[in-house]
């Protein structure tokens, strides 16, 4: 069995929420530089040479990659043999992100309460998943995400009956009723299966997956691909401007789900889709 700490955890957590705002993930500045290559509109391009150059000055400058610095998503997994010690593992979280985004000078974007709007101050709670797994190692990917890319949303629980057509067609849908609201060019998370909360959850967590690496089962690949080419044939192009690149990638997670139903959510990723990964 081994021990980890609850400070070893705040400490980690104020790295992974530094790193996560002011470091764009090198698997998406590949892919913005990529896009920018084959990218026919010559305002698309431009667009792009913004958007890469504002991730070059906050990583040198260690400055936020955008004001909005999100409500935190943190997924956490949980080695079967560790033991905890010290404070609560989700107050542990909360206390990484509350120093964290004070020494980086980030954006407090939580309010207490959906009514009455009170900030909270520090950018805490989080959002906190916890799955067990085998092994003794704590794992945490944080995600901070701002709220208009997460505003465009949606979950649908269609009828078995409309199949994979229906879920291709509800996930134009929602691309298409963003437009140039969350920051494009996005990466599209989708979630398919479960129930209504697990569809919503796959969509989140499909947006953690690096863009340049395709689902492992090879028929769920083959569906991001056409979804990412339907999607860029939209024109909505980046920041909405018009273009070849609307989106980045389409990420599919898959779930069982009940006789009745296919649950499909939709979470949309804006082009500094931010997130850390670290491991205790």
């Amino acid at each position: 069995m081994r021990k980890i700490h609850s400070d070893e955890i705040v400490a980690v957590v104020i790295r992974a929420v530094r790193e996560a705002n002011t470091r764009l993930p090198v698997d998406i500045v590949q892919a913005l530089k990529s896009a920018r290559e084959r990218e026919g509109n010559t305002r698309a391009r431009s667009f792009l040479d913004i958007i890469l150059a504002n991730a070059a000055i906050a990583c040198k400058e260690e400055m936020a990659l955008c004001q909005d610095t999100g409500l935190v998503v943190v997924d956490i997994e949980l080695g079967q043999e560790v033991s905890l010690e010290g404070d609560l593992l989700d107050a542990a979280v909360n206390e990484g992100i509350r120093q964290g985004y004070r020494q980086g000078f980030f954006r407090n974007s939580i309010v207490a309460d959906p009514f009455n709007r009170i900030n909270t101050g520090d950018n805490t709670p989080a959002v906190i998943h916890t799955r067990l797994v085998p092994g003794e190692q704590l794992r945490l990917t944080v995600l901070p995400k701002g709220a208009g890319s997460e505003n465009m949303g949606q979950v649908a629980m269609l009828k078995p009956a409309q199949g994979i057509e229906g879920v291709k067609e509800f996930i134009l849908q929602v691309v298409e009723q963003a437009g140039a609201n969350p920051c494009p060019p996005i990466i599209v998370g989708a979630g398919v299966g479960g129930n209504m909360e697990m569809a919503a959850y796959l969509a989140k967590k499909a947006l953690t997956r690096p863009v340049d690496q395709p689902h492992p089962r090879p028929e769920l690949a083959i569906l991001e691909a056409e979804m990412l080419k339907r999607v860029n044939a939209t024109g909505i192009g980046p920041q909405g401007m018009g273009g070849d690149t609307t989106a980045l990638a389409v990420h599919i997670e898959v779930y069982p789900t009940h006789i009745a139903s296919l649950p499909v959510a939709v979470n949309l990723g804006c082009h500094s889709t931010r997130r850390a990964t670290v491991v205790i």
